[in-house]
């Protein structure tokens, strides 16, 4: 399948992140030790001024491995992790999931392979609607990310490759049908960061937030003991015809080292607090909430 090249264009001015950066341990909040804990995708379930809870994906591969856990957080602290069963066969490697504008407890979930899942949970029920695949892309992609935004009453898809060092990224965005679970003609343009700088996987989780802003997660990942270190860039814009404008200098809006952030998503309309997700491997999983006012260390 052809895909439409992007140009890298210079981007409308929208209000300015400032950088937040978290150090290992502080902050953090475990969901769990070990291998099989981390966390691959997050979703918010609801929220009041105190309390969230969320929808968090696992990438375990083995049956009897936990493939999904509803997570609660009081006041930014880890009050409740719930194990959530996944009917009927087990997906492989799940690196995504986002709530769908308009309808409540529906998700979709997407696997590195490229399945989806169309799923819906109440409370710890999951059911799954359907499946599909995204559109075929290179051959050498792995999926980290997806990410679903309403433009003019059309609904975008967002998804991307994660890169691996001299390989950049591709970011990949089409319309998408709900209903029928499919795409239309998909477009993609690379991406890749400056930092980190080894061991890179340049998009290891997108998100999109109500002004239509790109974020893009990006980690080092030299194995399942690290160390570990991430990135969080505003990176450009998606267009009203679901194409993607990249800025030429991405602005850097988080530095956590230590950690390998695999999922992130927005907490308030602005986006100037994210929840965030990392898969730290051997040293399980952990979630924090950052707000964009976080001055970076000197």
């Amino acid at each position: 399948m052809k895909f439409a090249c992007l140009a890298i264009l210079p981007i409308a001015a929208a209000p300015l992140f400032l950088p937040a950066t978290a150090r290992a341990g502080d902050g953090w909040e475990s969901i769990g030790t070990g291998m099989t804990a981390g966390a691959s995708g997050i979703a918010v379930l609801s929220r009041d001024d105190d309390r969230v809870d969320a929808l968090v994906l696992r990438d375990n591969k083995k049956p009897g491995e936990n493939r999904a856990a509803r997570v609660r957080l009081f006041d930014g602290r880890v009050s409740k992790v719930d194990r959530i069963d996944w009917p009927g066969e087990l997906p492989v490697d799940l690196e995504a999931t986002e709530a769908i504008p308009g309808k409540a407890g529906e998700f979709i979930a997407l696997a590195s392979g490229g399945k989806g899942f169309h799923i819906k949970l109440n409370d710890r029920r999951l059911k799954v609607l359907g499946t599909f695949q995204v559109p075929m892309g290179y051959a050498d992609d792995n999926y980290e990310s997806f990410a679903l935004k309403k433009v003019d009453d059309r609904l975008f898809a967002v998804w991307a490759d994660r890169g691996q060092d001299a390989r950049p990224a591709t970011l990949y965005s089409a319309e998408f049908s709900v209903p029928r679970l499919s795409f239309g003609k998909p477009k993609a343009i690379p991406f890749r960061v400056s930092y980190p700088t080894t061991d890179v996987r340049h998009a290891s989780d997108v998100e999109i937030t109500a002004d239509n802003r790109v974020l893009i997660a990006a980690a080092s990942d030299p194995g399942d003991t690290g160390p570990f270190d991430s990135a969080v860039y505003a990176a450009g814009s998606l267009r009203s015809d679901g194409s993607i404008a990249l800025s030429p200098t991405p602005v850097k809006i988080g530095d956590f080292p230590g950690h390998k952030i695999e999922a992130m998503t927005c907490l308030s309309r602005s986006c100037d607090s994210l929840l965030y997700g990392t898969d730290d491997e051997a040293a399980g999983g952990s979630v924090r909430i950052v707000t964009g006012n976080e001055p970076e260390d000197q």
